[in-house]
């Protein structure tokens, strides 16, 4: 069954935080399996090999586009034209962590949980990545 999947990069979001687009990129894509999946990352999309497979769901057909379409409405898309690093490369993006803050808290509320201070980690960031690119 294809997934959808959110993967991280520490030398990707270390050039973007050199470029001016903040340490907070994310990239956003699908495959037919995790296999698929293991196999794009290995390939270095972007130049970087330290991707990160982070999180993953079913998804019922594998088209890379229109999730990414549904995610741009609520997150920033990075453009590929604007950076040759990325080599015309789509799917990634740039993360809000006030958005992802904002979402856990509210889930959290929804819950019934006290609101206390909450710190953001990548799992956080790719279950709000995943909730947008599939509702």
């Amino acid at each position: 069954m294809p997934i959808v999947f959110i993967a991280h990069s520490k030398q990707v979001a270390a050039w973007g935080g050199d470029v001016g687009l903040g340490k907070n990129i994310f990239l956003l894509s699908t495959a037919d399996d995790a296999d698929h999946a293991a196999a794009f990352l290995a390939a270095k999309p972007c130049g970087a090999e330290d991707w990160i497979l982070i999180k993953q769901a079913d998804l019922e057909t594998a088209d890379a586009e229109t999730v990414q379409n549904k995610l741009s409405a609520r997150e920033k898309r990075v453009d590929p034209t604007l950076y040759p690093r990325l080599r015309g490369f789509q799917g990634l993006f740039k993360v809000k962590i006030e958005n992802v803050e904002n979402h856990v808290m509210v889930k959290k509320a929804l819950d019934g949980e006290a609101p206390k201070e909450i710190k953001v980690k990548p799992a956080d960031i790719a279950a709000y990545l995943l909730h947008n690119a599939l509702k």
